[in-house]
């Protein structure tokens, strides 16, 4: 059975931090998944023994029960795919978890965005599915999977909102992006922001791609409609 199928799209977050729990579920059920949560170790063992959940998000740090230790326990019994949150610098815990048989971790904090990256890409890897190809354009290379971005090979040091601005333009080099379609494909439908945040980000990429008034542009404003990607016609 694969991730897409009926029954398998259900992730269960184990985080003692209620705000990680409230925007790690508000991110994956965009992306069509139900999520389920707990507070604790003891209730995410339990939750993460039931059957049908396609993949589970474990914090290291939880009370009455380390994530490490839910780990050991799940392995035993289950092969269930586990993302594991860990605190910056916690090398240790990262590598056993691993070794633990964790298929992913993430260091805190974390952009919900990678997060949902992440799990569909365990998924994929799982399920035999096939990840999507990265994206060509001249000398940039942009890869959905790992979320990096390099132009003439060095790496560009995006933020997770102008990764994903990048991605939907690249995609479809000469196409007209109006404001309103990059705010639903970027941050989503129910976006309460102004249409300005775009442009504020756009200008902030062209930074990054090292793109001055006098030099080549690939982004191109086009006024009254919105954006579009590609070298000049």
């Amino acid at each position: 059975m694969t991730y897409s199928e009926k029954g398998a799209r259900t992730i269960l977050v184990v985080d003692d931090e209620p705000s990680v729990r409230k925007v790690a579920a508000a991110y994956l059920e965009r992306e069509g998944f139900q999520v389920l949560t707990a507070s604790d170790g003891l209730d995410g063992l339990q939750a993460a023994q039931a059957p049908g959940l396609a993949l589970v998000v474990l914090d290291v740090m939880l009370p009455r029960l380390d994530g490490l230790e839910i780990c050991k326990r799940l392995r035993a019994v289950s092969d269930v795919p586990i993302i594991l949150l860990t605190a910056r610098g916690e090398e240790l815990d990262r590598v056993l978890g691993l070794e633990l048989g964790a298929d992913d971790y993430m260091v805190k904090p974390f952009s919900p965005r990678e997060l949902v990256a992440r799990v569909k890409a365990v998924l994929r890897r799982v399920s035999g599915e096939a990840a999507p190809a990265a994206v060509v354009y001249g000398n940039m290379r942009i890869d959905p999977v790992t979320r990096t971005a390099r132009l003439a090979g060095q790496r560009l040091d995006l933020s997770a909102l102008e990764f994903d601005l990048l991605y939907v333009l690249v995609k479809t080099p000469g196409r007209v992006f109006t404001r309103t379609e990059l705010i639903e494909r970027v941050w989503g439908e129910d976006f309460p922001g102004i249409d300005r945040v775009v442009d504020v980000h756009m200008v902030s990429l062209r930074k990054q791609l090292g793109e001055s008034g006098q030099s080549p542009r690939l982004i191109h404003a086009v006024r009254g409609v919105g954006y579009r990607f590609g070298h000049a016609e």
